[in-house]
Formats: structure tokens, sequence, C-alpha cells
């Protein structure tokens, strides 16, 4: 047993009893290694990553390989969920080394914490050869490492702005900007399976996102053809969990067949928000299922007793990479019983199965319904066939060892899920989805903000590490979200709080971004600004989102100015390659065109807002009361003839109000 078995990340603990002489990243093991002058090995993963595990099993797990890592290093594991501050910062490093990031991430760092090599995943002899060539040179070339490393962290520590060529000078928002990033992200689509064209394929809702407020803007309908291919493709494929709901990280292949079997919050909170948005616009019932199904596995499987929810399932079961999700003919034949014979011409069950090893794993190409068709398979109640056949498989599957659960809960994940879960009320408008949104709400505020502050990581009952700018970035946009569909204020002023402390504590006034870090955090060799969007968006422009959209809501020009700052300076970026910042692209959409500002007033303001919210209109701000309230907005608003006012606003001027959906409906039309 090492110094993991007294941490609460679940990754930590995993390596435990591992011969390697773990410590966690922490002053007691920087300080050995300056004392000890021994190199440090900083190895960073999760609980999810399929080949932590593998590296762990072949290598950590071994007395010998651990013994030739504990004489030559100080070594350290990372949960990177739980400190993204110091993934990061090495995953930038390796990468400037030209080494292709990923996990596990192995950096060797000097006593001083400085990075001079890293890798990736290694087999164990090559793993213990790296090992032994890494203390021939610390020992025999120290001087040249030294100069090695501090190149390293000079690239890291450099201005942004310089790095990247970004300038502060104003930009006029139009959609001719538009029109240009979507001819430019268009070339990389992938117009016959959907995504974009390469593989493994990732799910990217910022760039679904973008599609999604552009085609708003513009009404192309190349864009929406290519938002749909896209969902339906995943919402149809094996990235989703037929049978109990949700979706895998990403698909191994070109096909979105065969996931990487684990299952992150984080994407599953993404895209339910986008698939709520395509829901809304095209009615399509298939998005509607998927929310609403992975709404209940997310309930039922990934919510603590809390109220909080956890970071993620691992694709291992047994030892066995998706073990949980696949099925043999015969494991079917004997759940399904006389369902079996249409539903293996549904799916194309086979013998000798569609992966590995006899197995099966369960994906369609088109519409279930259409799939049917296309089988063969007549039957007025197919609908309730299809729906009983997949309880069955959920009640066999609920008999197998399950995959492992990493049941830490994370501000920024748990954020982001507040902000799916209120698209998605807003979409079907079931109300338990309102009170799910609104519980998970209270978790962090209650459990997880101290003194005005965000922790990071909650487990046990205790909430830990300094909050990060993701954090705060998706608590605050997740509480505008709650406003939005409840008109209740505290959550405004708790968006309005957390957004003055970031202002405070992480913006670089210099640079016109945000930190990474809190001033209040550990100061590592570098402090890292997050810029560009990935499968989950850039911190920095979530918040330029939060800013414009607390600067509509309560007038607030110093946000709004912040955030068009952050966008100008984004622009050469957009206009040179937009498939990497498609968060902050969703956001020049809404600045291309004018925002509608929506006060709603009066007894049946939840209703009408209801009513209202089932539309698709990503360029508007909702703001409402039953009685009266002091929000610029509001303020000295009233119903008409007792009956609730809508009022449509643009910059801060107001048409006539109208007590009718429709009629301010057609008044948005207008403009």
């Amino acid at each position: 047993m090492n110094r993991l078995s007294q941490q609460t990340s679940p990754y930590l603990l995993q390596h435990a009893h591992n011969p390697v002489d773990w410590y966690p990243w922490g002053e007691e093991a920087l300080t050995k290694a300056k004392h000890e002058n021994k190199p440090i090995l900083v190895s960073i993963g999760y609980s999810a990553c399929h080949w932590c595990h593998v590296m762990e099993r072949e290598c950590f797990e071994k007395e010998p390989i651990a013994a030739v890592m504990n004489e030559y290093f100080v070594c350290i594991k990372v949960d990177r969920e739980e400190r993204p501050d110091v993934d990061a910062v090495y995953m930038d490093a390796v990468q400037a080394m030209g080494v292709r990031g990923g996990w596990p991430l192995n950096v060797f760092l000097l006593p001083d914490t400085k990075p001079f090599y890293g890798v990736t995943y290694l087999p164990p002899q090559n793993w213990v050869n790296l090992l032994k060539s890494i203390n021939q040179a610390f020992t025999n070339h120290y001087d040249e490492l030294a100069d090695s490393a501090e190149g390293f962290v000079q690239n890291m520590i450099a201005s942004d702005s310089q790095k990247y060529g970004l300038v502060n000078d104003m930009v006029h928002f139009n959609k001719g900007d538009l029109d240009l990033m979507f001819e430019q992200i268009q070339r990389h689509f992938d117009t016959q399976k959907g995504g974009m064209d390469r593989a493994p394929k990732f799910m990217m809702p910022s760039i679904y996102k973008f599609l999604l407020r552009y085609f708003d803007a513009s009404q192309n309908p190349e864009a929406l053809a290519q938002v749909e291919l896209s969902l339906n493709r995943i919402a149809l494929g094996g990235i989703y969990d037929h049978v109990g709901g949700g979706w895998a990280r990403y698909s191994v292949d070109e096909d979105w067949f065969i996931p990487h079997f684990e299952k992150m919050l984080y994407d599953n909170a993404q895209l339910l928000s986008v698939y709520a948005e395509a829901c809304s616009l095209t009615q399509n019932p298939l998005y509607a299922d998927r929310i609403e199904k992975t709404i209940e596995w997310l309930s039922n499987e990934m919510r603590s007793t809390e109220g909080g929810f956890f970071s993620a399932l691992d694709a291992d079961s047994e030892g066995i990479e998706g073990k949980f999700y696949i099925w043999t003919e015969e494991e079917l034949k004997e759940t399904l019983g006389e369902d079996f014979s249409w539903f293996s011409k549904l799916y194309k069950i086979s013998r000798q199965g569609n992966w590995e090893h006899g197995h099966n794993h369960l994906h369609l190409t088109e519409p279930v319904e259409y799939a049917a068709k296309t089988a063969g398979i007549q039957s007025d109640d197919f609908p309730a066939m299809y729906a009983n056949a997949l309880v069955k498989l959920a009640e066999k599957r609920q008999a197998r060892i399950r995959p492992g659960l990493d049941d830490k809960i994370l501000a920024s994940w748990n954020g982001l899920l507040i902000k799916g879960l209120t698209d998605s009320y807003r979409a079907l408008g079931h109300e338990e989805i309102r009170d799910l949104a609104v519980a998970t709400g209270h978790f962090i505020a209650d459990k997880m903000t101290h003194e005005g502050r965000l922790n990071h990581s909650f487990k046990n009952g205790i909430a830990t590490v300094t909050g990060f700018l993701e954090d705060y970035a998706a608590v605050i946009e997740g509480y505008l979200g709650l406003y939005q569909v409840t008109f209740e204020e505290h959550w405004l002023e708790k968006a309005q709080q957390l957004a003055d402390y970031t202002l405070s504590n992480f913006f670089d006034q210099s640079e016109g971004f945000f930190h990474f870090t809190d001033t209040y955090g550990e100061a590592l060799i570098a402090r890292k600004k997050e810029l560009f969007d990935n499968v989950v968006p850039a911190s920095n422009s979530i918040m330029a989102h939060n800013l414009y959209t607390l600067g509509k809501m309560l007038h607030r020009d110093d946000y709004l100015e912040t955030a068009d700052k952050m966008l100008s300076k984004m622009t050469k970026l957009l206009l040179a390659d937009v498939q990497w910042v498609t968060n902050w692209a969703a956001l020049y959409c809404l600045r291309a065109v004018p925002t509608a500002e929506i006060a709603i007033v009066g007894g049946d303001a939840d209703t009408m807002r209801k009513d209202f919210d089932r539309f698709f209109i990503p360029n508007k701000i909702v703001m409402g009361t039953s009685t009266s309230s002091a929000l610029p907005l509001l303020l000295n608003r009233t119903d008409i003839n007792a009956k609730t006012a809508i009022y449509v606003c643009y910059d801060k001027a107001c048409q006539l109000p109208v007590t009718k959906v429709e009629e301010a409906l057609d008044q948005l039309a207008g403009v």
C-alpha cells in the first residue's frame, strides 16, 4: 500500500496497491525530489482511461519494473480530472516536444518540476529501457537536460497574444465573416457519415452548436443538413447505448460503430444541449427519445445521494473493454426468446459477431422504424415489441459485473449538465427535468461553494481543490440556464457573483483573457490560459458567452465590452481555422445579428415562458417575473389588463407588449 491510499480520487486509489512508491502531486513529493536531487516521473491519467489500465497492469503492478521506477525517480500519480491544471501544463510541454498528446501521459521533470521528456503508453520492455536511459541522461548529461527543460518552460510562459499573433483591435462583427467560417469548416465535413472527416470520431458539441447558430443567422440549408446527419448517426450508431441510454466517449472507427466504451459526464451533458436545440428546431422524435433515455440513465446510474452527478463509467469490466455492453448470439437468444428472430434481423446479429471474439454490438444507421422495414419486419405493434426487447436486455445486463464508476463529483461537469438539463427542459417541457436541474444547482451552491469560491471536486462529503476557470465558467452558464427556466433571481445573483470573482481573481488585464487558475490556487511553473475549444469548449470561450449574456441581462456595459474584446482578439483564429474555436464562432453568430431581449411579466409568466421556449431561438435572453422586479429589463414593466405580457426588445428598446406567444414570434420574425 503506497501513499495514494489516503486520497479520495478513484483513479489514484486504483494505484494504491501498486508496488510503485507513488506520491500524489504535492509538497511532500516535490520536496523529496529537491532534497535527494532525483528526477520526477509524473504519470497522468483518469479512471475511465483504457490504456491507463493497460499500462498499470503491464508495468506499474510488476515488482521488477516498480523497483526501477522507485530507485531512479520520485513517482507522482495525477488524476487529470482532479488536477486539470497540472495536466494542462505538462500536456502542453509534451506536445511542444513533438509528442502526440494522450493518456496515460508520462512526463519526466527535473527536481524543480521543469519538464524535459514525455511519452504516452509504452509496453513493458520499452518502458524499462526508457527509465534506464532517462536515469543515464540525468546522471551524465544534466546540463543538456536543464537547457532543454528551460526551453520548454519559456515556450509555456510565452504570451498567447504573441504566440498566435492576436491583436486588440475591435472587430465589426458581421454575417460575411460567418459565411467565411462556415465555408472553411465545411471542407472538413464527412458528408456521408456525419461529423468531421477523420477517425477516430469524437463528438464535438461546440461544432454542432456553431452550425445551429449559423443556420439561424443565415438559413443556409447545408449547415442544418450536416448537423442533422451528424446527430442522426451519433444517435443511432454504436456510440450510443441502445439498451441503457447515454453516449460513450468516441468511436474508434469512422462509422460511429464501435465506441471507446467509457461514458463521460461532460459528453452526455453537452449532447443534451445540442439534441435539445436540434429537437426544438426539427421536432425529430429520435432526438427527444435520446434526451429522455440519457437523462433517465444519468438519474439512475450517475447521480449521488447528495444530489451531484458522478464523473464517468469505465470502459472496462472484468478487465475487458466493453464487456458490459456486448453480446454473443447465444446470450441474445437466451435473453430475448421469441423476440430474437426479428431483433437479430434488425441489428444484423450473427454467430461470428460484428466485433471481436464472436461478440455483437448494437448499431443502426437509420431510425429504427425504417430499419425494421428494411429488415422485412412487419408488425403493427413493432414500437412496443422493440421497447420490450430493450427492457429484457437491460434487465439481463443488470446481472453483469458493472464497469468501474468514478464517483468524484466535478463542479465544471455538473455545471455543463445543469445547462444540458435546462436546455432539455426548454425543448421537451417535462417538469421532472427542470426539478433535476434545480436540485443540481442547489448541490453546487450548497456543497461546492464556500465564501463565494467554488471547489473543483467533491467526494465522501468533502469539497476539495481550489476551483479552476472551467468550474466558474460552466457553473455560471448553468446558473444562467436555471434563471431562464425558473425566473428565480437568486440564480442570476449567484452567476453575477461568480463572474465578478473570476474578473478579480482570474482575469489577465494585459492579455484580455482569463487564466485557468485562481490567484489563490497552487502556483505551477506556468499559469496557463485555455483558448481553444475541444470536446469541451475552452473555459475562456464559455466565459465570453457568460459575460455577454450577463451584460445583456443586467445592462452591464463592462461585461459586454470585455466579452467583445475577447471575441475580437480571437477573430484572427476564427478566420484562419475555425474548427478549433467553434464555441467562439457560436458567440460570433450572436454578435453578427441583433440579440432579442425577451421580458415576460404577469401571473402566468412561467407558463408563457414554457410555451415560448419550445421554439428554436438561440439568439435571445429570456427574463421574467410573475409580480415585479428591479432587474433592468423588467423594471417598470407590467402585465396588460391582468394578462401576462411579452415584451420583445433589442438593445434596450422594446416593441409594444403582446399577450400571445404567436404575436411575440411575429415580432421576432419581423426584425
